[in-house]
Order: C-alpha cells, then sequence, then structure tokens
C-alpha cells in the first residue's frame, strides 16, 4: 500500500515529533510550518506570530500498519485541543491546534474523530479543520530535537511526560525499538 501523509499541529512541534517517531509505520516525521501567509517563514517570523503560521508536523505513514484514525487518536491523546492557540505555557497562534487533510477522506475522519473527542473533553474542542495549505520544512536545528537533545529543559519537562503517555496509552503501537 501507498504512504499517505498528515500534517499536525498541537503545540511546539518538538513534543509532536517525538511522539509521532516512536509509533510503528512512520516512514519520516519532520518538523515545519503551515497556515500562514508568509513563504518560506522562519522560526523567528512563526515565533513572533507575524507570519501566520502554526508550528506543525508532516508525517509519512504506511496506512496499513497504523491507521489516520489511528494517528488522530495520538494526536487527541498528547495535547489539549479545547485550549485557543495555546498549549501550556507555548502561547500563540503558531501553537494552535490544527488538522491540515490532504484529502476528503482525511476530512471526513478527522470529522468523526472531532466529534467523538467533544464527547471525551470537558471543554468544547477548538482543534482547525482546513485543507493543507503550503507547507514548509523548519530549519535543521528543529528535526529530531528531542532525540539529540533530550536532556535540555523543555525536553525533560514538557516533551518527554509526553512521550512517556503515548507509550503507555498506545503501546501496541509503538516500535519496539524504542519501547
Amino acid at each position: 500500500m501507498a504512504m499517505e501523509t498528515a500534517v499536525l499541529g498541537g503545540g511546539c512541534f518538538w513534543c509532536l515529533e517525538a511522539v509521532y517517531q516512536q509509533i510503528n509505520g512512520m516512514e519520516a516525521v519532520e518538523s515545519g510550518y503551515a497556515g500562514g501567509e508568509l513563504p518560506n517563514p522562519t522560526y523567528e517570523r512563526v515565533c513572533s506570530g507575524s507570519s501566520g503560521h502554526a508550528e506543525v508536523v508532516k508525517i509519512s505513514f504506511d496506512p496499513s500498519v497504523v491507521s489516520y484514525r489511528e494517528l488522530l487518536e495520538i494526536f487527541f491523546t498528547m495535547h489539549d485541543p479545547t485550549t485557543l492557540n495555546r498549549q501550556g505555557n507555548d502561547v500563540g497562534t503558531q501553537y494552535r491546534s490544527v488538522i491540515y487533510y490532504a484529502s476528503p477522506e482525511q476530512q471526513e475522519t478527522a470529522k468523526k474523530v472531532i466529534a467523538e473527542m467533544a464527547n471525551v473533553w470537558d471543554a468544547p474542542i477548538v482543534t482547525e479543520l482546513s485543507p493543507l495549505p503550503d507547507y514548509y520544512k523548519a530549519e535543521a536545528y528543529h528535526q529530531n530535537y528531542f532525540v539529540n537533545h533530550p536532556m535540555q529543559g523543555y525536553c525533560a519537562f514538557v516533551v518527554e511526560p509526553k512521550v512517556a503517555k503515548i507509550r503507555k496509552t498506545f503501546a501496541e503501537k509503538i516500535k519496539p525499538e524504542a519501547a
């Protein structure tokens, strides 16, 4: 079966990247930017909130190993989809909860999962659902950030707990070498 692509934003891309790198069926997980007006944004412009982009991950996955629905279930477990333009201390539109769909099938699946998640969370889901816009790969130093900097403060205190939660909650989906 052919690989599929998913583009998701749910706070800092370091967290998303670190989590999805643990999941079986991932061909590639890449940090980047999507959803803004400025072509070729830089991290500084995105972080300033002036470009309109969200920090996202672009995931290439094998749907015969892990489904798009399962990727979204992981997504809604690892971040809070009820906080507008914020995840913890990360505040701004660049940290918004967003699903960029690449096909009508992904759009329909996302709508269903969002509706189901509305019954799980105590507050309304604010996750944006939009067609996949232009995507820009983040700078090289953002790629594999958690793998390369596990003891950095943000990684140790924010990223690691999310990775641990997903390892426990989705143990059957974790790559053997990551378990």
